[in-house]
């Protein structure tokens, strides 16, 4: 399931989106502002921005989006009441991946979701030499054998699989595969690498895909 961060200011039209994108089969994180969106960024799979927030324009938390390394390819999907060609291509130059225009049906919203979700690898089949990932049915295949992963384990080993040879620590780990609001530790982390491993039949001097940085974090390897 993808997680997909709402940044819309306007309570009805971030409901109405919300059930919408639900009920498409997305988590729906949700922000009325930039400062809120900037907190949830690293659990979001793509985000869906409003060209005007309250507390900063919607292309100047794009622009920070871009300039920061951790958000360079999360894709944006800029939402505006401008109809112009002129600030479509602002827009699209300053680093939205799409756009759209108020008034907008749902279903062309969610159908620019799908397509932006498959171009980066979030939706559909993910594969990694012999690993097989199928992101939709949470079923993971190794040597055309199924692997019986719990739900967080496919999570977070579809995520690191996602961004391979991208070194990740744990914390940044737990915020982006468990959220903020849980509580666990770096331990966690840990824990569910080495059952990872143990699925896969990894040996950890010579891994085959997650390679441990020590002191730094894990990474898929390349």
């Amino acid at each position: 399931m993808s997680k997909l961060l709402l940044v819309e200011d306007e309570p009805s039209v971030r409901l109405g989106l919300r059930l919408s994108l639900s009920k498409a089969g997305h988590q729906v994180l949700e922000a009325a502002t930039a400062a809120e969106a900037w907190e949830k960024m690293p659990a979001a799979d793509l985000v869906i921005l409003d060209w005007m927030l309250p507390d900063e324009p919607g292309l100047r938390l794009l622009e920070r989006l871009r300039r920061d390394g951790r958000y360079e390819q999360l894709p944006v999907l800029m939402l505006t009441a401008r109809a112009g060609e002129e600030d479509r291509v602002e827009g699209l130059t300053r680093g939205a991946d799409d756009y759209l225009t108020k008034p907008f049906s749902t279903p062309e919203l969610i159908a620019r979701v799908q397509a932006l979700l498959r171009r980066v690898g979030k939706s559909g089949r993910l594969e990694r030499g012999a690993l097989s990932l199928d992101l939709e049915r949470h079923q993971a295949f190794l040597d055309g054998h199924s692997l019986e992963l719990t739900r967080r384990e496919f999570e977070l080993l579809a995520f690191l699989a996602r961004h391979p040879g991208r070194v990740y620590t744990r914390e940044e780990l737990l915020e982006r595969v468990w959220g903020q609001e849980f509580l666990g530790t770096a331990r966690t982390v840990d824990q569910h690498i080495a059952q990872l491993r143990d699925k896969l039949s990894e040996d950890p001097k010579a891994p085959r895909f997650l390679e441990t940085l020590r002191g730094v974090g894990y990474r898929f390897r390349e």
